[in-house]
Order: C-alpha cells, then sequence, then structure tokens
C-alpha cells in the first residue's frame, strides 16, 4: 500500500509538530505523555472512521458526539446494576438506533444530511441533559475498564477493539461491493441510481455503521473516564470532520483515505496536547481545530479552481 503526497504531508507534519514541541516542553516527548495522546485519541478514531464513510458518500453528521454521550449514558446505567457484559454491547447497540434514527430521517426522509443532523444533535443533546438530571453520571464501577485494559501480547484490550473495528472497514471499503457503491454515490447519487447502484440502502447501511462506531466510542470512553458529563462529545463532530477532511477524504464525497483519516486524527491530538503543554489555555484547542478545517477546505477550493481553468485553458 502506497502513500499518497497528502498522507506524506501529514505524517511529515506531524514528526515536525512532535519535534517542535518537544523542544519547548521537556514533558512533551515522554513516554506517558505519547500514551496519553494515543488514549485521548480512542474515541475520536472511532468517530472520524465513521465519519470518513459519511463524507465519502456525500453527506456528513455533526449529531456523532453527542450520539457518543447518549450512548455513554446507556453504558454508564448498566455499569451501575453491576452488568459489565451488557454494558460493553449497550453502546454499540444505542449508537445503531441512533444511526437508523438518523437514516430515517436524512435518507427515507430526504433531507439534507446537515439539516437533519442538526435538528437530531438539538434533540439528543436536550435527551442527554434530561437524562442526566443536570448533574454528571460518576463514580461508575471500574469492572469495563479493567476488562478492557487488560493486554493481549502488552496491547490493551481496547487497542485491539479499534484495530479490528478499522480492519473492517477497510476490508468492506477495499473487497466488498459496498466500497465501490459507497464512492460511485458520493461522486454522482443520480448516475449511481441509473447503473443500478441501491444508493438508498447504502447510505442507510452507512449511518447504521457510523451510528455503531459512535456506541463503541462510548464504550471506550466510559472504559477511560468512568464518567458522563452534560458536555460530553460537544466538539467531537467538528474534530472528526476537520481530521478526515485533514486526511484527504474530499468535503463533496466520492473518495476517502483511511489512513489519511487516522493521520488527521493524531495530529489534531498531538496539537491540542503539545499546545496545553506549552501554556496555551484549552479554550484554544476549538480554534486551532476550526482554523485547521478552514485553511484545508480554503486549499481544496483553491486547488479544484486551479484544476478547473487548467481545464478550460
Amino acid at each position: 500500500m502506497h502513500m499518497t503526497s497528502r498522507e506524506i504531508a501529514l505524517l511529515a507534519i506531524a514528526l515536525i509538530a512532535i519535534g517542535c514541541f518537544s523542544w519547548f516542553s521537556p514533558w512533551f516527548a515522554t513516554v506517558d505523555n505519547l500514551l496519553t495522546v494515543l488514549r485521548n485519541s480512542s474515541e475520536l478514531l472511532l468517530i472520524a472512521l465513521g465519519m470518513t464513510l459519511v463524507i465519502a458518500m456525500g453527506g456528513v453528521d455533526v449529531s456523532v458526539g453527542v450520539v457518543m454521550g447518549v450512548a455513554a449514558w446507556g453504558t454508564g446505567q448498566l455499569l451501575m446494576l453491576q452488568s459489565p457484559w451488557l454494558a460493553a454491547l449497550a453502546g454499540p447497540l444505542i449508537g445503531l438506533l441512533a444511526g437508523l434514527i438518523t437514516a430515517l430521517v436524512v435518507v427515507l426522509g430526504r433531507m439534507p444530511a446537515i439539516v437533519g443532523t442538526l435538528g437530531l444533535f438539538g434533540v439528543w443533546r436536550t435527551g442527554l441533559f434530561v437524562l442526566l438530571g443536570g448533574q454528571w453520571l460518576s463514580g461508575l464501577p471500574n469492572t469495563l475498564t479493567q476488562g478492557l485494559m487488560q493486554t493481549l501480547i502488552g496491547i490493551p484490550l481496547m487497542a485491539w477493539i479499534i484495530a479490528i473495528a478499522w480492519l473492517l472497514v477497510w476490508l468492506a471499503l477495499r473487497h466488498t461491493p459496498y466500497g465501490l457503491w459507497l464512492l460511485a454515490a458520493g461522486n454522482s447519487e443520480e448516475k449511481a441510481r441509473l447503473a443500478g447502484i441501491p444508493v438508498t440502502q447504502v447510505r442507510i447501511a452507512t449511518f447504521l455503521i457510523s451510528g455503531a462506531l459512535c456506541g463503541l466510542a462510548a464504550t471506550c470512553y466510559i472504559a477511560t473516564y468512568r464518567n458522563v458529563e452534560m458536555t460530553v462529545g460537544g466538539s467531537l463532530a467538528l474534530e472528526a470532520i476537520a481530521a478526515v477532511v485533514l486526511g484527504g477524504t474530499r468535503i463533496t464525497g466520492g473518495s476517502c483515505s483511511l489512513l489519511g483519516t487516522l493521520l488527521g486524527v493524531l495530529l489534531l491530538r498531538i496539537l491540542q496536547n503539545g499546545l496545553l503543554l506549552v501554556g496555551v489555555p484549552s479554550l484554544w484547542q476549538t480554534v486551532v481545530t476550526g482554523a485547521v478545517l478552514l485553511v484545508v477546505l480554503s486549499s481544496e477550493a483553491a486547488s479544484g479552481r486551479v484544476l478547473a481553468f487548467r481545464r478550460v485553458s
């Protein structure tokens, strides 16, 4: 598998950022801090994986972070009932149900994805506030944490779960008709329908996969933090979109790069962690994410205009 120029550039920028932050902060290049960066990337890695599929088909889902929050609440409730195995399954199942609701609203309701998911964002956010009763759900049992932090050949089980999720999505994209159908629908939904591609089924399946990945992210979140705050997942949608577009997936659909998304997630987390260690307030982390997204979108728009000009001339 060869790397694209975008992926090579992302890797280079990440290495440069690591070098710069290591120079300015003696705590950055420590094993504990690098493990913290990886651990803090877990939920975003899974959510960005689903977002890659959604954007590749020409859509976007701004409700993914709150869906993770609702799934985390359900997982936490079952943990409090001393049902760790049911709690581990609750997240993906709740996410799957949320993905089905999104598909009903956006696909069967023939609503633009940005509009439909923005409405669902408000619904899920209010629902989570009501479920939490305006308070954090904290002090959860550590049974799920103990289970997912067990190691297999020295690697935590949580890392294996994330890796398997990425492998399954990669196999689906590269070795099943779903991958071809997804990109065809992202390039031109009308042409895809004329070619006999089941576009409706593909779009529904994509939202279901994305929802299940949000639920799996909730499981990882609970295992790591053992609480559910009212604002959980608030910025994850923006971060996921930024990581996906940064990684080379076109915002208009029709292409995707799972490796690029992975590098985009790691770069965002490296920047956020490094800025915090050098004394930049955490409030500015969202500003950095938004700025990165704007720069990437602006550069893509500029390159698109250049290509269009060259075709005309």
